[in-house]
């Protein structure tokens, strides 16, 4: 269902835009939340269309289909905003790693932990760039900043947890059986 919604969102918020371009804006931004293949956006589109929550139309001579979200479109996206409790699992093959580290000789999971720390580290450095070139909202509104904000924060969490595990565990193997 996240897909749907996701595809509806970018529509409510950019207005019409053809699959290429929605394509892309999950290449972009959205990727960082909710990534989607190409291949997965195509049908879920007709899909939408098919089920009258979002229009189609040609523009163009190439073939070139142009969505746009419908009204039924934007009730389901309000709907799912305001009354749909979403999953709080994860999925994370990043966190499955973490779940199994115990399986790993401390000595192989110390630079394991201190890589991840490292990669969570540079993704943070991308995200800050980006929003250096974002000023915070002034009023509530279609401002991607928030999510930016948040993204930022939780990957911060992660490598500050990777670092300190890392930090612990090699502290554990130094000082040896306790």
């Amino acid at each position: 269902m996240s897909l749907r919604i996701a595809l509806l969102g970018a529509l409510a918020a950019n207005g019409p835009l053809s699959g290429y371009d929605l394509a892309k804006n999950f290449d972009g931004s959205l990727s960082y939340v909710w990534p989607a293949r190409h291949s997965q956006i195509y049908p879920e589109l007709a899909k939408l269309a098919a089920d009258g929550l979002a229009t189609v139309r040609e523009d163009g001579g190439r073939g070139r289909k142009v969505y746009e979200i419908a009204e039924d479109g934007r009730a389901a996206l309000a709907k799912w905003l305001t009354g749909t409790e979403p999953s709080r699992g994860i999925r994370s093959e990043a966190s499955l790693r973490m779940f199994l580290l115990p399986l790993l000789d401390p000595a192989q999971a110390v630079p394991l932990l201190r890589r991840e720390a490292e990669r969570y580290a540079e993704q943070v450095r991308e995200l800050e760039q980006v929003r250096d070139h974002h000023r915070p909202p002034t009023a509530p509104g279609r401002n991607g900043w928030y999510a930016l904000d948040l993204g930022i924060r939780q990957l911060a969490a992660i490598r500050d947890w990777a670092a300190a595990t890392a930090d612990h565990i090699a502290e554990l193997t130094s000082s040896g059986p306790g």
